[in-house]
C-alpha cells in the first residue's frame, strides 16, 4: 500500500511476492557458511539475559522534528524546542512525555550516513555494512538471536512486531541460516497456527509431535541441512509457544496501562514489546510508519511523532522503573533523517548527512548528549560518525567484541561489524 505522502519507492508497497522472495533469499543464503564456535563471552551474556528494543521510525524521520530542533531558523519550521529532564538539553515540542524521560536516554546528533536510499539506508543501519551487490550481512536481530539467546528458548530469538502481514522469514540472517531470522508479528498478533484445534486433544497433539520427530531424525541422517534444521526448530519453538500464547495478548495488560501506552495500534505494539522483553524475548523490533513525508511534513510528523511520544515515553519509563534498562539496550532509528531546506510541498526529502538516533541501556552511558549540528542543521560540526561505528557500539554494549569476534565464511574469516569503524566510546560506560 502506498502512502500518499512517501517518494513512492519500492520500500514502501509490500506485496507476496517480495515477501515470498525474501524468504526463499535467506533460505539461500546458508550455503556458504561455516559457523565457528564464538568465545564463550555469548554463552556469559545469553546466561545474563542481554536483550536489546530497537524501535524503527520507517521512511525516515525529522531530526528536526524530534531530537536536534532548529527552532527559529530558516530551516527550523513551525515547531518550538521545549526542555528536558536534562538540564540545557532540549528537543522538540511534540516529544513532551518523552523529555520528562530523557535522563534515561542519550542522543547522538552527529550522524553522517552518506546514504539516502530507503533500502540502502535501512541495511547499513540494520547491518553495519554498506549494501554491495553479491553480498548478504546478518541484522542486528539475527546476531542477537545467534549469539545471546538462550540455547533453548522458547520464544524466537528475534521478534518483529509491525504492522500488515505477519510470517517467519531468514533473509535478515543472511548466512547465519534462517533459525535466525525474524519472525514477523502482523498487527501485532500471536504467531499463526499456535493454538491447537478444539478437536484435538492433548494427548493425540503430543503423539503426533513424537511421531514427527521421529521422522525428522530419520529424514536427517541423510539430508541434514540448514533450512531442514530451523524447519525442526520452528515446529519445536511452535509447540512451546503453544504453551505460552498469553505473552502475546496485551488484553491481560491492566486498563490504566493500555491507556498510558495509546488506543492506537503502535501503543498496542510497544505494550506487546515490553511484555515480549519481560517474558525473555531477546531482540524486539517495534515499527513505526510512515515518517516519508515529501509532502506536508508538519502536519504528518504532528500526528506521527505524537503517537510515538505517548508510547515511546510509557514503554522507556516502565523499562526503567523495572530495572530492565541495565540488560536492555534500546534503540531508536531510521534508514535516514529529513532535509534541513523544506520543499515546495512543504514537506522535507531525505537527508543521511547530519541526523540524530536515540538510545540508552545495557553498557550505555544515560543522559548524554553526543555531537552538534551547525545553526541550521545542515551539516556536523562536532563528532561526526557513521552507521558503521553506530554498529560497534551497539555490538560493544552488549558485549560483544566487534572486532576479535568473527565468522568463517566459505572458508574466509569475516568480522562481525565493519573492521574499518570502530565504536563511539563517549556513549559507552
Amino acid at each position: 500500500m502506498w502512502c500518499p505522502y512517501s517518494c513512492r519507492s519500492a520500500e514502501h508497497a509490500i506485496s507476496r511476492r517480495s515477501f515470498l522472495g525474501g524468504v526463499s533469499a535467506g533460505l539461500g543464503a546458508v550455503s556458504g557458511f561455516a559457523g565457528r564456535p564464538m568465545t564463550s563471552l555469548a554463552g556469559e551474556l545469553g546466561r545474563q539475559g542481554s536483550q536489546v528494543l530497537m524501535v524503527f521510525l520507517h521512511g525516515g524521520s525529522s531530526q528536526l522534528e524530534t531530537w536536534d530542533p532548529k527552532p527559529g531558523t530558516a530551516t527550523g519550521g513551525p515547531f518550538r524546542s521545549i526542555e528536558t529532564s536534562i538540564p540545557g538539553v532540549r528537543i522538540s515540542e511534540l516529544l513532551p512525555k518523552t523529555a520528562q524521560q530523557m535522563h534515561h536516554l542519550s542522543l547522538l546528533r552527529s550522524l553522517n550516513t552518506a546514504e539516502d536510499d530507503h533500502g540502502k539506508g535501512s541495511y547499513l543501519m540494520h547491518t553495519g555494512r554498506r549494501q554491495a551487490p553479491g553480498q548478504e550481512h546478518p541484522h542486528l536481530g539475527s546476531l542477537a538471536a545467534r549469539f545471546l539467546a538462550p540455547e533453548r528458548d522458547p520464544l524466537p530469538g528475534y521478534i518483529h512486531v509491525t504492522a500488515g502481514g505477519g510470517g517467519l522469514s531468514g533473509k535478515d540472517a543472511a548466512f547465519l541460516g534462517p533459525k535466525y531470522g525474524a519472525l514477523t508479528l502482523g498487527d501485532g498478533k500471536p504467531p499463526a497456527n499456535t493454538e491447537r484445534p478444539g478437536s484435538v486433544e492433548e494427548a493425540e497433539d503430543l503423539a503426533r509431535h513424537q511421531l514427527r520427530m521421529q521422522l525428522d531424525h530419520r529424514f536427517d541422517l541423510r539430508r541434514r541441512t540448514a533450512e531442514t534444521e530451523a524447519y525442526t526448530t520452528s515446529y519445536e519453538q511452535a509447540l512451546q509457544l503453544m504453551e505460552r500464547r498469553e505473552v502475546f495478548d496485551v488484553s491481560k495488560e491492566p486498563a490504566r496501562d493500555q491507556e498510558r501506552y495509546g488506543s492506537h495500534d503502535f501503543g498496542r505494539h510497544c505494550l506487546l514489546g515490553r511484555r515480549l522483553l519481560e517474558a525473555g524475548a531477546t531482540f524486539v523490533k517495534v515499527s513505526h510508519s510512515n515518517y516519508d513525508t515529501h509532502n506536508e511534513n508538519f502536519d504528518f510528523h504532528l500526528e506521527q511523532v505524537g503517537e510515538f511520544d505517548v508510547s515511546f515515553a510509557a514503554l522507556l519509563s516502565d523499562l526503567a522503573d523495572r530495572g530492565m534498562l541495565d540488560r536492555t539496550l534500546v534503540v531508536v532509528m531510521s534508514e535516514f533523517g529529513r532535509t534541513p531546506r523544506i520543499n515546495q510541498y512543504y514537506g522535507r526529502d531525505h537527508w543521511s548527512t547530519a541526523w540524530s538516533v536515540a538510545l540508552t541501556g545495557a553498557g550505555l552511558k544515560r543522559g548524554v548528549v553526543r555531537g552538534e549540528t551547525n545553526a541550521d542543521g545542515t551539516e556536523v560540526v562536532d563528532g561526526q560518525a557513521t552507521g558503521q561505528d553506530l554498529f560497534h557500539t551497539y555490538l560493544r554494549a552488549v558485549g560483544i567484541d566487534p572486532v576479535v569476534d568473527e565468522f568463517a565464511v566459505n572458508g574466509r574469516d569475516f568480522q562481525i561489524a565493519d573492521p574499518a569503524s570502530f565504536a563511539i566510546e563517549d556513549l559507552l560506560a
